[in-house]
């Protein structure tokens, strides 16, 4: 090969050789954050987690307004299918038969600026139990109760419920064909009892009441009252704005009737009470 072809060749290649190094460059190093701008993007994530916590508190709020309604909806339907079922069972112990239906506004009660006047023992009736029962009048004890056993907790529909049995004596006068039954009842609330040998808390359930010509849904605490003479005592709560006690009488209303229990008129024979001081 000539030696011109050979330096014109070398001078080629140192060219390409330059050409390649002028170009290749190296990358340039990221830009590092000033102090004023680090806490400019800190302050934006703050508030970019401020934000997203608000709105997912504001979803957890609707949430629980509509689990209360749907629970307050559940309780109305629970009592309503509570209520039919009573009414199929009394309409079964007739096996037929008439079911008789006392007559509350027959007589003009006592009474004394709208308040019917009650003594302080009386008939009450329990219609989705389906019997009477006697009952003391205490305004000096605050709630009512219900003389209970068996007292048994469980859950329905996500509601809490209590199944148990009245709490009765031989003596205690009743119609004998619910002595023994079943009572179930959705609980409204739990009260806190203090005794001498500790606390506890005893569960409260509304039943359906009358008394004379008063018909009212009553809350009862339930508890065995089978050491006392009288498996009901009705409290303050259920004679504020609705009754008056006159101490001096007992028995002013007549007794409720029910499907296997005994006539209204025969009441007297089973009214002769001993007197005590319970509460």
């Amino acid at each position: 090969m000539s030696r011109p072809l050979l330096f014109t060749g070398a001078l080629s290649l140192g060219l390409l050789l330059s050409g390649c190094a002028l170009t290749h460059q190296p990358p340039e190093p990221d830009p590092v954050l000033g102090p004023e701008e680090f806490a400019l993007r800190i302050d934006r994530l703050e508030s970019d987690l401020a934000a997203r916590c608000e709105l997912q508190q504001a979803q957890l709020g609707e949430q629980a307004r509509r689990q209360d309604t749907l629970v307050a909806d559940v309780r109305e339907v629970g009592s309503l299918v509570r209520h039919l079922r009573a009414d199929i069972e009394r309409l079964e112990r007739t096996d037929g038969e008439p079911t008789l239906v006392p007559q509350e506004c027959a007589t003009v009660e006592p009474a004394m600026g709208g308040k019917t006047v009650v003594g302080r023992s009386e008939w009450i009736g329990l219609p989705d139990v389906g019997t009477y029962l006697k009952a003391r009048i205490d305004s000096g004890a605050n709630t009512s109760s219900l003389s209970a056993s068996e007292i048994t907790r469980f859950e329905r529909d996500g509601v809490n419920w209590v199944r148990f049995k009245l709490g009765l004596t031989d003596d205690d006068v009743v119609v004998d064909g619910v002595r023994d039954e079943w009572i179930e009842a959705p609980v409204e609330r739990r009260v806190r009892i203090v005794q001498a040998f500790g606390e506890g808390t005893r569960p409260v359930v509304s039943l359906m009441m009358t008394l004379g010509p008063i018909r009212e849904s009553v809350e009862f605490t339930l508890n065995d009252r089978t050491h006392l003479n009288y498996p009901v005592l009705l409290g303050r709560r259920f004679l504020m704005d609705i009754a008056m006690i006159d101490v001096a009488e007992t028995y002013l209303h007549e007794r409720p009737e029910f499907p296997g229990g005994r006539p209204a008129d025969e009441a007297e024979a089973d009214e002769n009470d001993r007197e005590d001081e319970e509460r």
